[in-house]
């Protein structure tokens, strides 16, 4: 009888500890771990170095914006979250969902992804973009789309490399700052 008592609770127990470590792969609660969450006001000096080490801009003002849009402003239908690991902010994602694009049923757009070089191929860009994928499912969105330049090979990868493929949307652009054919001729 004890033996099979003991079973069950040994059972039981693994059971326990299995579930709790399935939550700390989600939620990691050891320093140093990386966790997704939403971005702070005390992380956009670390997140405004992060761009501007990758991009080579200084981009203060803009950031600043975006927080204002999408780190306080957003949270329900706009998402600006960080992977952190410890203390130290080591990539963000920002995305929105939007209705009715060119008859496009709301869908989730990813327009920022980035991850300090030291820090990628560790899971980083894995976990934000599933983190803001999660986010989007929880208002109904079931598709996800984004835009990037077609010579950034890197991140072209990245995001094939989470299932990511061609749709059937078709970037198209203009010059407006000079004069457009049509547009820009003055009136007669």
């Amino acid at each position: 009888m004890v033996q099979g008592k003991t079973s069950t609770q040994s059972t039981g127990e693994q059971a326990r500890r299995d579930k709790r470590a399935r939550g700390a792969e989600r939620h990691p609660a050891v320093p140093g771990a990386l966790r997704v969450r939403a971005v702070r006001q005390a992380d956009l000096p670390q997140v405004i170095a992060l761009d501007a080490s990758v991009t080579g801009l200084h981009k203060s003002a803009y950031w600043q914006r975006v927080y204002r849009r999408y780190g306080v402003g957003g949270q329900g239908l706009r998402h600006f979250l960080v992977a952190v690991d410890g203390r130290r902010v080591v990539g963000f994602v920002i995305g929105e969902v939007r209705d009715w694009e060119f008859g496009s049923p709301p869908c989730g757009w990813v327009f920022a992804i980035d991850v300090d070089p030291e820090a990628r191929l560790a899971g980083s860009g894995t976990a934000l973009l599933g983190a803001v994928c999660e986010r989007f499912r929880q208002v109904g969105v079931t598709m996800l789309r984004t835009m990037i330049s077609r010579d950034n090979q890197l991140l072209l990868s990245f995001f094939r490399s989470q299932g990511m493929t061609a749709g059937r949307l078709i970037p198209l652009q203009m010059d407006i700052g000079g004069e457009a054919p049509g547009l820009g001729a003055p009136a007669p």
